[in-house]
């Protein structure tokens, strides 16, 4: 059987493993996908690599006894040993009290995620991609080390239950990472890429990016830390703004666990939160970034804004919890976009009298999570900004900032980007931005 199934192909099969089920309620998850990789170290490919993967998973209630197995082989036999097991686990079980009934029937939007251009790349598409970087590497006469991973994805996933509910959707994803160094490791300079679609990717420009940045932050100065304006490329915001993509929980919020709690087991629902220039939205429709039209719950997924015009519109509301607080459930967005503006970087810098542009933050921790204060550091190109212009590179800084108060110290912002984030691999769309009033707390001696 192939590893990537058609939607009638997928269905047909599900089909099959429930008309074994003898269970109360019966849901069935089914993945196949391949992975390619390369990867290069030191100007040379150290490793190229792929991944083939199929699985199905069937989840077996009696009442709100529940158990889950899983198989990689899909003849009959074994698809009705599967189903068997879930059955045996679920009467083992002990009940689940936040167990809720699956869902029937569900309209579910389409979502154009899947490129041929992607699909059908071969490991020649992939070196290919990497050669192009690597001689513009290896032929700078800076004498630069570049390490770099490229790795990309096609495969689908469905979705079936015994209720009725059906759901379909084949993606496919690129990403693209790049360090370039120069010999001696004074300087470094980073750049990373993601798309759904192959042929929007471009090795040679990412590369240039990187190398400037390597280039450029070769000779770093000292600079005394403090709150300075910051311009933070979509990188950098990403691995910040994400924790409060990660925080729109309303359990949590609900039990006052979270930035999003308020006094009286209140949340902040309706509360301005951010500046009005921030919107925060997912759509799984979104050309650049589309993502799965269902949740892992089975709900339906559409355009919901979580943060409008600095407003908090929605919180996630699990189907347990949506029926405990007499409130409609509100599944997590599949993808989560920033609006942006129309302020270009080098505009940003020529507008900043004194500050910092940061190419890249990383080692991300959560400090206190009623604020969402969080530290890290800065890293591979932090650039001092004065009058205007790009001076001369500076040492790394730990920060201590929440990006709620940043998003409240807002300037400017760009045109979203979509991102690859440093610390979960997850793609977004996020805008660069300037912010005033940036803390920086110590210096590091990382590059």
């Amino acid at each position: 059987m192939a590893i990537i199934l058609s939607e009638s192909e997928a269905k047909a099969l599900m089909q099959k493993v429930l008309s074994y089920s003898k269970a109360d309620e019966c849901e069935v998850n089914i993945l196949g996908e391949e992975r390619g990789n390369i990867r290069y170290a030191r100007n040379t490919v150290s490793t190229s690599g792929s991944i083939i993967n199929k699985n199905l998973a069937v989840r077996s209630a009696f009442g709100k006894k529940v158990g889950v197995a899983t198989i990689d082989e899909f003849d009959d036999a074994s698809l009705e040993k599967v189903v068997r097991r879930a059955e045996e686990l679920a009467q083992l079980a002990p009940e689940n009290p936040e167990y809720v009934e699956l869902l029937g029937l569900q309209q579910y939007v389409k979502s154009n995620g899947f490129f041929e251009s992607t699909a059908k790349i071969t490991p020649s598409n992939r070196a290919e991609a990497v050669a192009q970087s690597l001689q513009l590497i290896a032929g700078n006469a800076s004498k630069l080390q570049g390490a770099g991973f490229l790795q990309d994805y096609r495969g689908y996933r469905a979705m079936m239950n015994s209720k009725g509910a059906f759901a379909y959707y084949p993606s496919t994803n690129v990403n693209f990472s790049l360090t370039v160094r120069t010999d001696n490791g004074k300087g470094s300079g980073y750049v990373a890429r993601g798309y759904s679609d192959f042929s929007k990717l471009d090795t040679v420009g990412a590369t240039k990016i990187a190398i400037q940045k390597c280039l450029g932050s070769a000779e770093a100065r000292a600079l005394e830390p403090g709150k300075y304006t910051v311009i933070l490329e979509p990188t950098a915001a990403a691995v910040l703004l994400e924790n409060i993509f990660w925080n729109v929980d309303a359990r949590s919020a609900d039990e006052g666990r979270s930035y999003f709690s308020k006094a009286g087991g209140k949340s902040r629902l309706g509360d301005k939160i951010v500046d009005e220039r921030i919107t925060i939205y997912s759509d799984p429709t979104n050309p650049e970034l589309p993502s799965s039209p269902w949740s892992g719950d089975g709900q339906a997924q559409s355009k919901r804004m979580w943060i409008e015009k600095g407003v908090v519109k929605n919180l996630a509301y699990s189907r347990y919890w949506a029926k405990k607080q007499g409130k409609q459930p509100v599944p997590y967005g599949s993808n989560m976009i920033v609006e942006g503006g129309n302020t270009s970087l080098e505009e940003m810098i020529r507008t900043t009298q004194r500050g910092i542009l940061v190419t890249k933050l990383w080692y991300i921790r959560e400090v206190d999570p009623q604020t969402i204060l969080l530290t890290g550091l800065t890293r591979d190109g932090t650039f001092y900004i004065e009058n205007g212009k790009i001076k001369h590179a500076v040492k790394n800084f730990r920060f201590n900032e929440s990006p709620i108060i940043m998003l409240n110290n807002l300037e400017s912002l760009g045109k979203p980007e979509r991102v690859v984030s440093t610390e979960s691999d997850q793609n977004y769309l996020i805008p660069p931005m300037k912010i005033r009033e940036f803390t920086f707390t110590s210096l590091s001696d990382a590059v």
